[in-house]
């Protein structure tokens, strides 16, 4: 798969297209602004490919902020994450990362301003009569009775709080707007509230921190952001970004545009809920691979081209829609399809004895990609005893099944054919060792009798093979939309994780995490660096080799 060449077309890019064609703007400036209080999900990479990708279009800049105004769900590890999602992708922010924290002290003094213009006020009623007084949808909202205080009042009760003077949710600063306002972001929002929290960037020195809506459109006028780019949630919210930005001393006037955010099927797209699938261990961590996440996507074994792909697929609408999961895991099969090796595991085990083979181990050669010569070939030990998958035998079978039979034969990957001849088994019925014969004229060619032998399996040599975990994730949910259900847990798949002990073939033993492998007939797979309990390797399944998702007749 090769990532489409052709420049996207979406309503966004048209209104860029007309801003620079109109002389509005000369370049071209976006942002991407996470709040460090998780990890990045699949629906932020969507995000970050069109903010940083517009900007690479454009010859233009795209800034990485942190929009960090709230340190009690904020740290460091966060921050770092986030840094290492974005490159990962293939992205670079323009200059040095910024932070909303950078700019506290200009916030601090545009907020004065508006309360010397009449235009924000103290309030001292508790977050519930705050909710009160707004009213409702059909209801207009109340004054609230600290609503005429004057600006000296207010000013000095502002510098109040900034000394830590209240206690926290005692007061708070307030926009005067329009109580009556059909918008319920307008009826009075919040500008400043009371938090005693250290801070990741600036450590103890406030103990007042902006909001989100107040801070957001200051901070890209300060960056001279030229399009402001959100999620459709933010719809509302637009009219406070204008009117803050017209009731403040800056010249830079940014103009936010609202796109449909993503939504996955089988998967959340909500950090708080991802962050109780952690915190209540339904998951090892936010790199888990069943995650959403963009480093569990990363762990799994998705490469940042399948990702971008996917992102360039989907498109950027304001129609809201519903994502099927095979679109995803389309983009990374066709990746892994056309640039992942090829290898040999076997993950259900069952021993095979080749009683004529009497010889040394004989090194055989076997092509790393079948359709690319230029991958090269590897170097496959074949020796008398080697492990086949416990499913690739029958002691009896119908002609639909194409591999090995009591008293038939099959060809093994890239070696002999091989014939059954008998069994052993233990108390339970279970086969043990599984006794066979090899032709030692059928390498690399049919039989020289002209008999037909159709179907292959792969095997890994017994004395070569390096024991192996295998982890096979599925859905961790049960339903299309988890969020929708009351109690997460009561859509949690109990089978969401499978682990299986095998061997992989010699070549592997030096498998990078960073590098998929396609193990023939069995899916595709990634090296795990992280959580194992043994020595053996460790690998994550990426995807299967089709589509599980499609639908099927019963």
């Amino acid at each position: 798969m090769s990532e489409s060449q052709t420049r996207p077309s979406n309503f966004i890019r048209q209104i860029i297209d007309k801003d620079l064609a109109q002389g509005v703007h000369t370049q071209v400036h976006t942002r991407f602004p996470p709040e460090p209080n998780g990890y990045l999900h699949i629906g932020h990479a969507k995000s970050i490919c069109l903010n940083f990708g517009i900007a690479k279009d454009y010859q233009g800049l795209c800034n990485l902020r942190f929009d960090d105004t709230n340190p009690e769900k904020e740290n460091m590890e966060y921050v770092e994450a986030i840094k290492e999602d974005v490159h990962w992708l293939g992205f670079q922010w323009a200059g040095e990362v910024c932070y909303s924290s950078d700019y506290f002290a200009r916030l601090h003094a545009y907020a004065i301003e508006l309360i010397e213009k009449g235009l924000a006020y103290v309030e001292e009623l508790s977050a519930d009569e705050i909710r009160q007084y707004r009213g409702t949808l059909t209801q207009p909202g109340q004054h609230s009775p600290y609503r005429t205080r004057s600006i000296d009042e207010n000013l000095a009760l502002f510098e109040k709080m900034r000394k830590g003077e209240f206690a926290e949710g005692k007061a708070c600063l307030r926009a005067k707007i329009d109580m009556a306002s059909p918008f319920m972001v307008m009826r009075d929002p919040v500008l400043y509230r009371v938090r005693f929290a250290h801070h990741h960037q600036t450590g103890d020195t406030w103990c007042i921190y902006p909001m989100y809506d107040f801070t957001h459109c200051i901070s890209d006028a300060i960056e001279g952001i030229t399009h402001s780019i959100c999620t459709l949630e933010f719809q509302d919210n637009r009219r406070l970004y204008d009117w803050t930005l017209e009731n403040i001393s800056i010249e830079c006037q940014p103009r936010q545009y609202e796109f449909s955010r993503l939504n996955l099927e089988y998967t959340l797209m909500s950090k708080r809920k991802l962050n109780q699938l952690v915190t209540e261990k339904w998951v090892s961590g936010w790199d888990d691979p069943r995650m959403p996440t963009i480093s569990g996507l990363r762990r799994r074994g998705y490469t940042p081209s399948a990702v971008r792909e996917f992102c360039h697929r989907i498109g950027v609408t304001k129609q809201e829609n519903t994502i099927e999961m095979s679109a995803l895991e389309s983009c990374i099969r066709d990746d892994l399809n056309e640039n992942a090796p090829r290898a040999m595991a076997v993950l259900d085990p069952v021993k095979v004895v080749i009683e004529n083979f009497n010889g040394e181990m004989e090194m055989l050669s076997a092509p790393n990609h079948p359709n690319k010569p230029e991958m090269g070939i590897r170097s496959v030990p074949f020796t008398g005893e080697i492990w086949i998958e416990r499913e690739d035998f029958r002691e009896e079978a119908n002609k639909k099944y194409k591999r090995l039979v009591m008293g038939k034969e099959v060809r093994l990957r890239n070696a002999y054919i091989i014939k059954a001849l008998r069994c052993d088994k233990d108390v339970d019925g279970n086969i043990t060792t599984l006794y066979c014969s090899y032709d030692p004229q059928t390498l690399g060619k049919d039989p020289e009798d002209g008999r037909k032998v159709k179907g292959v399996i792969h095997w890994v040599s017994v004395s070569s093979g390096l024991e192996a975990e295998f982890r096979l994730y599925n859905s961790l949910f049960l339903v299309p939309n988890p969020a929708a259900s009351e109690e997460i847990s009561s859509t949690i798949n109990p089978d969401s994780l499978t682990v299986l002990r095998g061997f992989v073939e010699a070549s592997l033993i030096s498998a990078s995490c960073e590098q998929g492998y396609q193990f023939e007939r069995m899916g595709y797979f990634c090296a795990d660096n992280k959580d194992s309990q043994t020595d053996a390797l460790v690998f994550n399944r990426t995807v299967g080799l089709r589509d599980t998702w499609a639908k099927t007749e019963a």
